[in-house]
């Protein structure tokens, strides 16, 4: 979006005697899109925009029109005139990117470190007391309490992690990270990978379940190199795993939630109501089971587990290996 600002594709614009602050002309809009490569062609770039307005990301000024058109159509995005629906996970997303932003600027007094825990380093870590501190002297949170309460948060929404997923977030000595690199530039062509992946594998990818020590405990969940053991994950349609998740950890006491702003390639949920266990394997039943060989990379599987008995995938990343094995 502030692409399209300083490119002067939004701007105010003058019809019928009216100003129309902060608008774009839809067929303006997808000759940009085409010129920087973010489509290609205009029919590709419909369908990008049309995602955007399906998610309330910009509108027709006067909300005549429902249909992303290539015509000369003034558009706008909420975030310009206020418009936006700021939910929870919306503004605690924000949140976490302003805090990301403010620690990557100040690389020289920065906290992110590279540290070691329970034998493996870990790059770009936080200490969680060391987090509290900052957020106080930014002015960020006025008490300790408040300060701990955001980095719960942070870990609810997906947008932190304790690095070996066993904790969650507490005022004290244990070492945790970003899982999202706010930095990466993300194409809007990945709208549109909700079936295939398309995109080459990266470490930056927004979605990724580090590797964790076979020593530890909670085994459940480790990523594999192409040289090592496969394991083989099971899964009950897109939304549940009948491979046991343990009962340790951050990822079995967590809430359900839906998939944060970045995800952008995760179905809504196959179960309307509470499953059990059993109802998931009885043979015959309205449940599918299916079994996905995942290859992990460096950096992880490329999927997010949360809740227990049974747990179920909460966003499959659309350039990790998950999604590749083809999970949804």
């Amino acid at each position: 979006m502030l692409r399209l600002h300083e490119g002067k594709v939004v701007k105010d614009r003058r019809h019928h005697l009216r100003t129309y602050p902060n608008c774009f002309v839809a067929k303006e809009l997808i000759d940009w899109l085409l010129e920087h490569k973010e489509a290609s062609d205009r029919d590709t770039a419909i369908k990008i925009m049309q995602k955007l307005l399906d998610q309330s990301i910009i509108h027709h000024v006067c909300d005549e029109h429902k249909e992303f058109k290539d015509m000369k159509l003034f558009y706008r995005f909420r975030k310009d005139d206020g418009t936006f629906p700021l939910d929870n996970e919306a503004k605690v997303f924000m949140r976490g990117q302003r805090i990301y932003e403010k620690l990557m600027m100040n690389t020289e007094t920065s906290i992110l470190a590279t540290r070691e825990e329970e034998g493996e380093t870990f790059e770009r870590t936080l200490v969680a007391s060391e987090l509290v501190d900052w957020l106080l002297a930014e002015g960020e949170m006025a008490t300790r309490e408040e300060a701990e309460h955001l980095g719960r948060r942070l870990l609810e929404h997906g947008i932190m992690q304790h690095v070996t997923n066993k904790h969650h977030f507490v005022d004290g000595g244990l070492l945790y990270q970003f899982r999202l690199n706010f930095r990466r530039r993300r194409r809007l062509m990945e709208l549109l990978n909700e079936r295939c992946r398309t995109i080459p594998e990266s470490h930056d990818s927004p979605f990724c379940l580090r590797k964790q020590n076979p020593e530890g405990s909670n085994t459940s969940f480790l990523s594999v190199s192409p040289t090592k053991e496969i394991k083989m994950i099971v899964g009950i349609r897109r939304s549940s795993m009948s491979s046991s998740c343990g009962s340790s950890g951050y990822y079995s006491s967590s809430p359900t939630l839906s998939s944060s702003p970045p995800v952008l390639c995760n179905p809504k949920s196959v179960l309307k109501r509470q499953v059990s266990p059993e109802e998931l394997q009885t043979p015959g039943g309205p449940y599918i089971k299916k079994t996905f060989t995942i290859v992990g990379d460096a950096v992880g599987w490329g999927f997010v587990v949360r809740g227990s008995k049974p747990c179920h995938i909460q966003a499959v990343d659309p350039s990790g290996p998950a999604a590749a094995a083809g999970m949804k």
